[in-house]
């Protein structure tokens, strides 16, 4: 009986570990889809913006649909996931991602193509909060560090997207070239494959019982989870901002090529991969809130300077990435720790009140750029155009200097009720 019961046991731990890995396969393809979803837009919207005749509040406008439509799927996605599962929600947002990429190559007008792009984001919010609320249940030792890893993929493929794009839209394929439509296609044509390792994989199921799980209503009136929110929500509008606005930034303020611009964000997204790969183990080391406090202020401090100072600068903007890498995953730590019961519902409500700040955020700077840029005209003061532009960048700084200030509020209420993470 004790050799079968040590056979069972056996078995049954090598069994465990194979599904450990199947889910590790899909929770790390998962972020390597969601980088290229994310980050291949920034080579393209010059391209797109030149196609259809857009300004830049058209571009905001159309970013703000994306993050729009992110959002509502994150209001959702935490009740979907409870109804559903995690398997069936990650499969549906892979394959929503990959039909947008059709919707994208076939579209004809503005309409149509933010429709696409709106489809799309619906697909990365229920990616994000199935693969964030996975990661807070399997990763119960070394939090910090293993949250900070499985977004190692994020940047990982974000480092690699916008040099894949800009290479991939010169391709001349049947006697015409691929352009912004077919590089589109493609890309997110990748986000079948996580779905063969969804379908074989067995998802954890939320331990907590219903009496201790955290209602919706104690979450929102504790004034810690809305100090988290606003952390997570100014470093992500940092974050997310300079996918979609360093190439732009370094075209027309410096005339730099497409290539070039491109090349500066991959290597923003570098230094971001990096972080993400060698940081976790601070995080965890020295906490999660002194930790997102100083990278994010580090990250604030490189883009303003790099503002500040000009071309010669420039790598300042790549370094960045250094510091605003950790936010993200370091806040879904902090969640995991602090709402050990309820972590869905702490992600989700977090998450989607994230997404309404990057609506606002992406919104503020086209209004920043084009209002400063009018300005300068009417008032004859110089350069409008990189005036604007310089503007729209402060910006993003202060919002990486504002999640930094919020942190340290966060830190002093928390040390002062003893419970710092």
């Amino acid at each position: 009986m004790g050799q079968h019961e040590h056979t069972n046991a056996r078995g049954a731990s090598a069994s465990g570990r194979y599904n450990y890995a199947v889910l590790l396969v899909v929770v790390f393809g998962g972020f390597l889809v969601f980088g290229f979803s994310e980050n291949i837009k920034g080579p393209a919207i010059p391209r797109i913006q030149a196609d259809f005749g857009l300004d830049e509040m058209q571009l905001g406008l159309l970013l703000a649909l994306n993050s729009l439509g992110y959002l509502v799927a994150c209001s959702y996605t935490g009740a979907l996931t409870r109804r559903i599962g995690i398997k069936l929600t990650g499969i549906l947002a892979f394959g929503s991602m990959a039909v947008s990429g059709v919707l994208m190559y076939v579209s004809a007008n503005y309409a149509f193509l933010s429709l696409s792009y709106f489809l799309m984001y619906i697909g990365n919010g229920m990616l994000e909060i199935g693969l964030a609320i996975m990661a807070a249940r399997i990763f119960t030792k070394n939090t910090g560090t293993m949250m900070n890893l499985s977004h190692f993929f994020y940047g990982l493929s974000s480092t690699v997207a916008p040099i894949f794009a800009s290479s991939m839209m010169g391709w001349h394929i049947a006697g015409g070239e691929l352009g912004w439509r077919g590089m589109y296609l493609v890309m997110l044509s990748l986000s079948i494959l996580p779905i063969i390792p969804s379908v074989i994989g067995r998802f954890p199921q939320d331990q907590a019982e219903a009496g201790n799980r955290i209602s919706f209503k104690s979450y929102v009136r504790d004034p810690i989870a809305w100090l988290i929110i606003a952390v997570l929500s100014f470093g992500v509008v940092s974050e997310l901002a300079v996918g979609s606005w360093l190439v732009n930034y370094l075209e027309k303020a410096y005339g730099w090529s497409a290539q070039s611009a491109s090349w500066m964000l991959s290597a923003f997204f570098l230094f971001f991969m990096l972080s993400r790969l060698f940081v976790g183990p601070i995080t965890d080391k020295i906490g999660y809130t002194l930790s997102i406090m100083i990278f994010s202020g580090f990250a604030g401090l490189c883009s303003l300077a790099a503002v500040i100072i000009g071309e010669q600068a420039a790598i300042l903007f790549a370094v960045a990435g250094i510091g605003i890498a950790p936010v993200y995953p370091t806040v879904m730590a902090l969640l995991a720790k602090r709402y050990p019961h309820g972590t869905d519902v702490a992600i989700t409500f977090t998450v989607t009140l994230m997404g309404i700040a990057s609506v606002i955020g992406n919104v503020l700077i086209g209004v920043i750029i084009d209002g400063v840029r009018s300005m300068a005209a009417r008032w004859d003061t110089g350069d409008g155009q990189l005036l604007g532009l310089q503007a729209g960048y402060v910006f993003i700084a202060l919002m990486a200097l504002l999640c930094s200030g919020a942190c340290v509020i966060l830190y002093g209420i928390m040390r002062r009720n003893k419970e710092v993470l």
